[in-house]
């Protein structure tokens, strides 16, 4: 007579789920310190979102804060400066992309960059999009904005690249007035 039910089967079908689930289990614990060690810092979750005092800045002027471990530029522009800014045609800029959180999928005109409808503050991320160097500011470059001394990067007095290697506009943040003199990042 036969059985149709096999012991021996039975029992290296169990050895094999077994060893397969154990090795599943010990994969699992070694890997998972590796990827959890790629979450953010403690520190850098609580900067998520910050408010910056921007009472003092004045006209012409910009603050430079730490937001997410970056720089962050808040300019304060004159007049002459939005003008300038205002009065470039899209079709002279490398970057046609306005790359403003705020306003997705916007063009680089500088009415869709600035932080207020005047157009006199705005907030950019402070790294050059070439190889992350740190632009300096202040009128700096042939435009009148920021430059890049690493590469020769030269932005305008809105962020956007003008000449050198840079392929991209300086990123504007989600940023907004809380009120008057103070600007939330985040």
């Amino acid at each position: 007579m036969s059985d149709s039910h096999d012991p021996e089967g039975t029992r290296r079908d169990f050895l094999y789920y077994a060893t397969a689930g154990a090795g599943a289990i010990t994969t699992g614990a070694a890997v998972w310190p590796l990827i959890n060690q790629m979450n953010p810092s403690a520190d850098v979750k609580a900067l998520a979102s910050i408010r910056v005092d921007v009472s003092g800045v004045e006209p012409g002027t910009q603050l430079t804060v730490k937001w997410l471990g970056k720089p962050v530029f808040i300019r304060r522009r004159t007049e002459d400066e939005i003008q300038d800014a205002r009065s470039v045609s899209l079709s002279e800029l490398p970057d046609g992309t306005g790359r403003n959180e705020n306003i997705p999928d916007s063009d680089a005109a500088d009415e869709n960059r600035s932080l207020d409808a005047a157009g006199e503050w705005l907030v950019m991320m402070g790294v050059c999009t070439h190889l992350g160097c740190v632009p300096l500011g202040d009128g700096a470059g042939e435009f009148g904005g920021w430059f890049c001394p690493c590469h020769g990067s030269h932005y305008d007095s809105s962020g956007r690249i003008r000449k050198g290697p840079a392929p991209q506009n300086l990123p504007v943040p989600v940023a907004s007035f809380v009120d008057e003199s103070t600007i939330k990042l985040g």
